[in-house]
């Protein structure tokens, strides 16, 4: 009998929706034993989040601070764990980082073959680098990953998805598309449980390879790497910024937090639109380059 812990943290409820999916295979099968938990942080975050709460998150979410979550149930060792998680500021969320850096994770994950699930907006290249650091100070094997993304292209997420996040609407408007995963996308994903039950039943988990190849788990847009990088650097300056200015919630944060938002919206107006063209225009003379980051980013599962 095989032993499967999944884990997760969804505020919206669409990664909960992609877990579900997943999951579904495991809970059904005769010969796995599947414990299914979500992470719960002591004090709750809101949602929709209000806009000052948002970018408070900021430098504790671009840092890896964490926060204080609670203790899961849990009653064995397991051969497998698998981790859904969404990006908060090209990072792991917060609950997430906060569970990972705790004395019960370091128990669960040592020596454990891990699966990470990621719904997010287009961006999250660096977050599962900074998931691979983790997981590797818990002594853990990384050995799948699977990415969903938001539909539309990737500067009508900018519109749409701080709309959903900040008001709770994902529904389409003017001639922006619907925010979030595309429920087919969630729906077929079932495809990747489907799978690992299958693995499971042959004890390929103990292998180093990976389970999920040719399923279509990870399909990384080598446009987007450059972008991301970028982004991150930018993230870094500002979340020292942001943090020096005064505690969470403060006058003198929420001040610099103000000036950021505008900072960052007029980067949006101005300087993504026309990066998004120059790198479209080099990418035929930088492909090679970009090929092999692609072929990086999309292991361990690949396309």
């Amino acid at each position: 009998m095989k032993k499967v812990l999944v884990l997760y943290y969804s505020q919206s409820g669409q990664l909960e929706n992609v877990m579900d999916r997943i999951v579904a295979p495991l809970l059904k099968s005769d010969d796995i034993e599947c414990d299914y938990r979500q992470i719960k942080p002591v004090n709750p975050y809101p949602y929709p989040w209000p806009f000052y709460r948002f970018f408070n998150t900021f430098p504790e979410a671009v840092n890896l601070n964490g926060c204080e979550v609670e203790p899961i149930t849990v009653k064995r060792e397991y051969d497998l764990i698998v981790l859904g998680y969404t990006v908060w500021f090209l990072s792991p969320s917060i609950p997430v980082a906060g569970f990972l850096k705790s004395e019960q994770a370091q128990r669960l994950f040592k020596d454990k073959p891990v699966v990470t699930v990621i719904a997010c907006r287009d961006m999250w290249l660096i977050a599962q680098e900074k998931m691979k650091a983790l997981l590797d100070d818990l002594g853990a094997r990384l050995i799948d990953n699977v990415v969903m993304v938001d539909q539309g292209k990737s500067l009508y997420t900018f519109v749409t998805t701080p709309r959903w996040l900040l008001t709770g609407k994902k529904d389409a408007f003017w001639f922006f598309p619907k925010a979030g995963v595309p429920e087919a996308a969630i729906a077929a994903s079932l495809r990747f449980g489907e799978r690992l039950a299958e693995a499971l039943r042959k004890g390929e988990e103990q292998c180093r390879a990976p389970m999920l190849r040719n399923l279509g788990a990870v399909n990384v847009n080598g446009k987007l790497i450059a972008s991301e990088r970028i982004a991150h650097r930018s993230f870094l300056i500002w979340s020292k910024l942001i943090k020096k200015a005064g505690e969470p919630d403060s006058k003198g944060r929420n001040i610099v937090i103000t000036i950021y938002a505008v900072f960052l919206l007029t980067l949006i107006l101005t300087v993504v639109p026309l990066n998004l063209l120059i790198r479209k225009l080099i990418y035929p003379f930088r492909k090679n380059t970009i090929d092999k980051a692609v072929t990086y980013y999309e292991q361990p599962s690949g396309r």
